[in-house]
């Protein structure tokens, strides 16, 4: 999956306009990165990626390269 994909994946769960996400982006400043994404961001890669990712490796997240880089294959 190209990075062009995950941002369209991650923008369909947030329920972002398509190209609003930026790897660049500070997750602080993407409005709609609030507690459900951060749930529907569990379950995506639960579903998704086969990765089981707790809060505590969301906090860590600072930005949406952040996000792209965990969502690889397990």
């Amino acid at each position: 999956m190209t990075d062009q994909e995950k941002l369209a994946l991650l923008e369909e769960t947030f329920e972002m306009d398509a190209g609003s996400l930026k790897p660049e982006m500070k997750l602080d400043d993407v409005e709609s990165f609030d507690s459900i994404a951060k749930l529907s961001l569990i379950v995506l890669m639960d579903d998704e990626f086969g990765k089981i990712i707790k809060s505590d490796d969301i906090k860590a997240l600072t930005t949406v390269q952040d996000l792209l880089n965990i969502m690889t294959k397990a």
